[in-house]
């Protein structure tokens, strides 16, 4: 409504979605309403267009001498963890935030894109993705440069993604190039894709809770430090509800969940038709709608989760929802490092030169760890 051409992308079989909006929602972008399109992931669909690239790719380097041509994809069912991997690969081409999508290849261009996905956890996954994956591929490259076995296969893998890419129109990065500024050129993708989902003015997601019931709360925080933990950043806090809005449980809301913007919505009734202009016009969801446009104009404004203090040799780390006893430190490669585990989630903290050693005491105050290093 705000003239922003949004696409919502699903990746569940919950139709809860196509009530709201009133369409049919398949595996191809349908428009549902004026500057809103939608589409729902399937994996079984997805699978079959990189198996189909890779196949066309090796028709051409004759790689595997037609083995590859010979998988049917229609017969191959999904796996765990396929999931999240294949939707890497669909929002890349809405989204482009490793930068690999070639102008040509993008069917529409969107100014919002909204995910609504499997899981919280599955999410995060998504989130941390391009950050861990450095990691991987450091020591992949390791194993293709050091061991006769790597330094045989790599080469030729690496020219099957290459001609994969560019059937499917995707930006080659490896043209031309040696074997060691392709790796170079694959951590710089892992790196912009780092950037973007700690970036206010590409990604964001919202935290969603019942204000009255305090485990829907006390979930919302445990979310917001693992989002953080992922290498991402929460924009706003909703609080939805049927029930009376509480005032002295919005303020303990808005007070936990401070400095973040946060708003509340009563929840719709679902046994009638949706009245779409009423709701968003509604004066209880004020705040909502600002908050929404605030986020969509990009002028979001999000507290950064480190500090580092050279002078005393401090790091603070902002980690809500956690305490203490939950979080644990590690240190490699001689101190230049901070490695936090807190969530089920792992991230590596570069240190300043100024302030690399090692660690001499850490404190939780305030939602915040402070570490000391010697």
């Amino acid at each position: 409504m705000a003239g922003l051409n949004t696409c919502l992308v699903i990746q569940n079989q919950d139709t809860t979605a196509d009530y709201l909006l009133n369409c049919k929602i398949g595996n191809s972008q349908v428009e549902c309403s004026k500057n809103l399109s939608a589409v729902r992931l399937e994996t079984t669909k997805m699978l079959l267009e990189p198996l189909n690239r890779l196949k066309q790719a090796d028709a051409q380097l004759n790689l595997t001498q037609g083995t590859l041509g010979g998988i049917v994809g229609e017969e191959l069912g999904v796996l765990p963890g396929m999931d999240s991997i294949l939707l890497a690969l669909s929002l890349e081409r809405l989204v482009g935030f490793l930068g690999t999508t070639a102008p040509k290849n993008q069917q529409k261009k969107f100014d919002i894109v909204i995910y609504d996905g499997i899981s919280s956890e599955e999410t995060l996954r998504m989130i941390g993705a391009t950050s861990k994956a450095r990691l991987y591929l450091k020591y992949l490259r390791t194993l293709a440069e050091k061991t006769d076995l790597g330094r045989l296969a790599a080469p030729t893998l690496l020219r099957l993604v290459e001609e994969a890419m560019r059937i499917s129109g995707s930006r080659s990065y490896f043209d031309g190039k040696m074997s060691a500024e392709i790796w170079d050129t694959l951590d710089e993708l892992l790196v912009r894709g780092s950037f973007a989902f700690i970036n206010p003015q590409r990604f964001g997601c919202f935290l969603v809770m019942d204000p009255n019931n305090p485990t829907s709360v006390g979930s919302a925080l445990r979310y917001w430090g693992c989002t953080i933990q992922a290498g991402g950043q929460v924009s706003g806090a909703f609080g939805v509800t049927s029930q009376q809005l509480n005032i002295e449980s919005l303020d303990k809301v808005k007070k936990n969940f401070s400095p973040l913007p946060s708003a509340f919505i009563s929840s719709m009734l679902m046994n009638s038709p949706i009245a779409w202009n009423s709701i968003l016009l509604d004066t209880v969801n004020e705040d909502a709608r600002l908050l929404l446009t605030s986020f969509a104009s990009r002028r979001s404004n999000v507290k950064s989760s480190v500090k580092f203090d050279s002078t005393r040799k401090i790091v603070t780390l902002f980690m809500p929802g956690f305490d203490k006893s939950e979080i644990k430190l590690y240190q490699y490669r001689g101190g230049s490092e901070l490695l936090v585990e807190a969530g089920d989630q792992r991230r590596a903290i570069p240190l300043p030169p100024e302030i690399q050693g090692k660690v001499g005491g850490a404190k939780f105050s305030d939602r915040n760890l402070v570490v000391t290093l010697l």
